[in-house]
C-alpha cells in the first residue's frame, strides 16, 4: 500500500487513527522505533571471525559497542581475539533468517522502549519499526501480529480492538471483523528493515534517516486530515499538530538522526530517545 493509495483511502474516510486525549479527541501522538535492543533483545548475532580462523557470535547491544573496531584492528572479545566479520556476518539478519526471527521475537526479553511499543499498539496509535535488520518487512509486520493475537507481554489484543472500533465511529462506521481491523491496523503502520534488498547493516545511519524522514511526511499528511474532519464532526479548533518519538539504542545513529533532525525537522515534531544499556533517556 503506497502512500498515495494512504491518503487516498484516509479522505474517503476508510481510516483508523491513533488514540484520543482525556476529552475524546486524537492525540496526533506517533512512534518510531529501532526493534533490537530497544522494543526487545533478540539472541540474533552477528558473525565474527578471530585469529584461529574460529567463527565467534557477538549480541547486538555489543555489536553497537565494537561495530567502528571490526576489521581494523584485532581486539579481545569473550576470550577470542577478533581480527573481522566472518563470511556472511549478517546471514541471520536478513531473509536467510526470516523463520527464526518469528519465533525469537516471542522468546526475546523486553527491552527499555518496550512499555512504550505496549502503549502504542493498545492505543491504537501509528508507529513505524526502522531496524537495521534486512528481513522482508512482512516478517516484522507477522512478528507484531503474533504479539497482538497472543496478549504478548503486556499488549492486549482487546484493548486494541477497543481503540479501533471508537476510531471507526469516529470516522467511519464500516463494519469489519476483528481480524480485519488488526489486519487494516498493520496496513497503517510502517515496517522499515533498512537494509532489505540495499544498504549496510554495518552503518544503516543512512538507511534509518530515509526511514524516518518518510515515517515523518506520512504523519503530517495522516494529522492533516485528520484536524479536518476532527474540526467538521465536532467543531475542535485546534491546529492537531503531531508529536513522534523515535527510541534506538545506539548512540550512533542517534547522533546522525539528531544532526537530520536539526537540519530537516523545523517544527520540532520528532523528539529522539537513547536506550543504550537498557536506559531511557531524552536526547
Amino acid at each position: 500500500m503506497n502512500l498515495k493509495r494512504i491518503i487516498k483511502e484516509f479522505a474517503e474516510e476508510k481510516q483508523l487513527r491513533e488514540g484520543f486525549d482525556e476529552a475524546g479527541n486524537p492525540d496526533m501522538k506517533y512512534y518510531a522505533f529501532d526493534w533490537d535492543d530497544n522494543i526487545v533483545t533478540m539472541p540474533t548475532q552477528i558473525i565474527l571471525i578471530d585469529d584461529k580462523d574460529e567463527e565467534v557470535g557477538m549480541s547486538t547491544e555489543d555489536f553497537a559497542e565494537y561495530r567502528e573496531q571490526i576489521g581494523k584492528e584485532p581486539f579481545d572479545y569473550k576470550g577470542h581475539n577478533v581480527v573481522g566479520y566472518a563470511s556472511d556476518p549478517y546471514r541471520n539478519f536478513g531473509v536467510k533468517g526470516d523463520k527464526a526471527f518469528i519465533v525469537d521475537a516471542m522468546m526475546a526479553k523486553t527491552g527499555p522502549s518496550w512499555n512504550d511499543f505496549v502503549e502504542a499498539i493498545n492505543g491504537g496509535s501509528i508507529f513505524a519499526i526502522i531496524t537495521a535488520r534486512g528481513h522482508n518487512p512482512n516478517t516484522l509486520r507477522e512478528a507484531v501480529y503474533n504479539m497482538i493475537v497472543t496478549d504478548h507481554n503486556g499488549i492486549s489484543k482487546s484493548s486494541l480492538l477497543d481503540n479501533l472500533k471508537k476510531y471507526r465511529e469516529y470516522f467511519d462506521d464500516t463494519k469489519m471483523s476483528d481480524k480485519e481491523m488488526i489486519d487494516f491496523y498493520l496496513d497503517l503502520a510502517k515496517f522499515h528493515p533498512v537494509t532489505y534488498g540495499e544498504g549496510s547493516a554495518a552503518n544503516p545511519e543512512e538507511g534509518k534517516i530515509v526511514a524516518l524522514r518518510n515515517f515523518i511526511q506520512y504523519v503530517k499528511e495522516m494529522s492533516d486530515t485528520v484536524g479536518q474532519k476532527a474540526y467538521l464532526k465536532n467543531d475542535i479548533k485546534n491546529n492537531f499538530v503531531p508529536n513522534i518519538g523515535f527510541s534506538d539504542d545506539d548512540s550512533r545513529n542517534i547522533e546522525k538522526i539528531k544532526d537530520f533532525l536539526d537540519a530537516e525537522d523545523k517544527d520540532k515534531l520528532v523528539k529522539t530517545y537513547l536506550t543504550k544499556g537498557g536506559e531511557k533517556q531524552e536526547v
